[in-house]
């Protein structure tokens, strides 16, 4: 088929949630994705922040076809290698004590939305009906299902679908008087992300995760972390909250973990997961052994040492060359890692839609912020060049 004629058929046929670009992406390699015009685009979105090892990565190629010619799914009913040495290599470099396996971020933030139920009460039966409430903060992202989307406070993703889940209150991100209101003996659960990524790409400060553990620990409630989007070496570490020196009691992951294949994780400690019971929860894909063989192949690389120094190294690198672009539109670069956003005074699309004709492309994290997040195996030369596109475009606004 022909580009025009493949748009022409995703329109007719799928359900049209996004607005995509007018070309059809064929193929990847590195992190380099062809149109099926032949034309090149270095990717600085990494399929938002899941391919970070690139594009047809032999590793991770290698394991995924040599597990789907032993087995694809049989359901989490039975017992596989594949999942068990995951959530052992989870466990091994976490907090965690043991792990339930989704197929998304969505996903895995609903599951410890229900842990954290759960534990409550199991923990305190005399508030079981009251020791209910879920603590979210302004410009968290956690999902587009009903419960995830309650968690989610932006008027125009909850607006056509109200009601929402009820028991959620919202705080001020960064501001622990705020949060300290909203945080009482009737919280079961706070979750946050310690870098909010839909959000506009904003790191939340030392001080204020630290306080969310200790009020979390003064209302015998649970702290969860969101590292959907900046865990698994996006900042730098394995997990961005090394940074703050906070342990969270649940943390959830998905894009990254399965190196483009759709996995998600909870992870908990034996305080959470010791309540939960067989027919609490479950996934008919969770856990599915291809996916987990991918996995295995990502966590691997990306906790060596030396790959997150190189991460650490080239987000240096990224954030040194962006701040000497001379534009008035930047109003501030903010990050941490290979997880950058640059704040705009006008709207990003029409720099992402000129990205495109010059061979780049990018993502927004909101009208205003253009979001970079490119695999973690980027070179430096790559961001080099993407620096000075980006400069090149600003020039023409």
């Amino acid at each position: 088929m022909t580009e025009q004629e493949i748009i022409a058929l995703e329109q007719k046929y799928i359900l049209q949630t996004y607005t995509r670009p007018p070309f059809v992406i064929q193929r990847g390699e590195g992190c380099t994705l062809y149109d099926s015009q032949g034309r090149a685009y270095l990717d600085l979105v990494s399929g938002i922040a899941v391919n970070a090892l690139g594009y047809g990565d032999p590793e991770l190629v290698r394991a995924i076809q040599q597990q789907a010619a032993r087995l694809i799914h049989v359901s989490n009913l039975y017992h596989m290698e594949p999942h068990v040495r995951l959530a052992q290599m989870l466990c091994e470099h976490s907090f965690a004590d043991r792990v339930f396996f989704c197929n998304s971020g969505a996903e895995a933030n609903e599951g410890a939305i229900k842990f954290a139920r759960k534990w409550a009460k199991t923990r305190f039966p005399d508030q079981a009906d009251r020791k209910v409430e879920i603590v979210a903060f302004e410009g968290g992202f956690h999902g587009r299902t009903i419960g995830t989307l309650a968690l989610t406070p932006r008027e125009k993703y909850q607006a056509p679908f109200r009601p929402l889940m009820p028991g959620v209150r919202i705080a001020r991100f960064n501001d622990l008087d705020s949060a300290a209101e909203a945080i009482t003996d009737d919280t079961c659960a706070v979750i946050v992300e310690p870098i909010q990524g839909e959000g506009g790409i904003r790191p939340a400060e030392k001080e204020f995760l630290r306080g969310l553990r200790e009020l979390c620990d003064q209302h015998q409630a649970l702290l969860i972390f969101d590292e959907v989007q900046c865990g698994l070496g996006r900042t730098g570490t394995l997990w961005a909250h090394e940074f703050y020196g906070v342990t969270p009691d649940i943390m959830t992951l998905a894009k990254p973990l399965g190196g483009g294949l759709p996995i998600g994780a909870v992870l908990v400690t034996e305080e959470v997961g010791s309540v939960m019971q067989p027919g609490d929860h479950g996934s008919t894909f969770g856990a599915n052994p291809v996916a987990c063989a991918a996995a295995q192949v990502v966590v691997r690389r990306i906790s060596e040492p030396l790959f997150l120094a190189d991460v650490r190294t080239k987000g240096e690198y990224l954030m040194e060359q962006l701040q000497e672009i001379n534009s008035p539109h930047i109003k501030e670069i903010r990050g941490r890692g290979l997880m950058v956003g640059i704040e705009m005074d006008i709207p990003v699309t029409p720099i992402i839609q000129a990205g495109y004709e010059r061979g780049l492309i990018m993502v927004n994290a909101g009208e205003n912020v253009l979001r970079l997040v490119p695999p973690l195996v980027i070179k430096r030369a790559d961001l080099e060049r993407a620096v000075t596109e980006i400069s090149e475009i600003l020039k023409t606004l």
